[in-house]
């Protein structure tokens, strides 16, 4: 199958709310990468962070099987830290083969909540 996408993605925009109205896993507050690798094998990816005022944190590393979609919540990465609540952050996703990277986040602090998504830049 065709390879699409780029191997270099950036996402400006990252926070994660502390708070949600619901400890529900579906309402928690959350930012999340979808990946959708359709090529024929697997890409490893390497995700850093930075932040306003410390240095990047990273390489988060996560496989995207081989014509496969993965929507992985940055809430759960952990190794070599977790994402902190509440702090600004952008991301860098550097990728082994093509991929398409769409970001998204829930906002659940209050019971009207707020969805956005969007596509990420491909930086090459």
């Amino acid at each position: 199958m065709r390879e699409l996408g780029c191997t270099v993605w950036a996402i400006p925009e990252g926070y994660i709310p502390s708070g949600s109205v619901s400890d529900a896993h579906d309402l928690v507050s959350h930012e999340a990468a979808c990946f959708l690798n359709t090529g024929d094998r697997d890409v490893e990816i390497k995700i850093t962070l930075f932040f306003e005022n410390r240095d990047p944190v990273g390489p988060f590393l996560v496989t995207v099987p081989a014509r496969r979609t993965l929507h992985m919540r940055f809430n759960d990465l952990a190794d070599p830290a977790p994402v902190p609540r509440d702090t600004s952050y952008a991301s860098l996703i550097e990728a082994n083969a093509p991929i398409v990277v769409q970001h998204t986040r829930l906002d659940s602090r209050q019971p009207a909540m707020a969805l956005l998504t969007t596509i990420a830049f491909p930086a090459n």
